[in-house]
């Protein structure tokens, strides 16, 4: 764990919300000089509490309409491997994210699609065929908020 400071958590605050800007616009912004800035980032890099950095597309403007979240609980039956089920899954373009999980599911899956028709053919066809797929339980995404992280 790194020791950050009131400007380090400022540091990564900006760049949580704007992953583009530069070592001189994050300066400007909390009042260093780009240098400085620069060897911060290159040390918050480092250390890995930057793990990368990401784009963050508009699903509804590419035409991905409906987001679903799924439990699935894999069947007891015939006992398919984790990563064999993890393989496939990943290979779905529909299935934005994969979570292994405790609880009532084994796994939380993110889905998007264009709309319900086209979700419930990704259900039928690609995540019901999957190699161990027991239950699924479905939630339609109505609305979502980011919340700043801890820093």
């Amino acid at each position: 764990m790194i020791d950050l400071d009131d400007t380090d958590r400022a540091l990564l605050r900006a760049l949580a919300a704007d992953a583009t800007l530069s070592a001189g616009a994050l300066g400007r912004q909390l009042g260093l000089s780009q240098p400085a800035t620069w060897r911060r980032v290159k040390r918050l890099t480092d250390s890995g509490a930057i793990a990368g950095r990401r784009l963050v597309l508009d699903q509804a403007a590419l035409g991905f309409g409906v987001t679903v979240f799924l439990g699935v609980t894999l069947a007891a039956k015939g006992r398919v491997s984790l990563e064999d089920f993890e393989r496939a899954v990943s290979a779905i373009p529909e299935v934005q994210t994969v979570q292994h999980v405790l609880g009532l599911y084994d796994y939380r899956l993110r889905v998007v699609a264009r709309d319900l028709a086209d979700f419930e053919r990704v259900l039928r066809r690609r995540i019901m065929t999957l190699p161990g797929i027991g239950a699924v339980d479905a939630n339609v995404l109505l609305s979502e908020e980011r919340r700043p992280g801890p820093l």
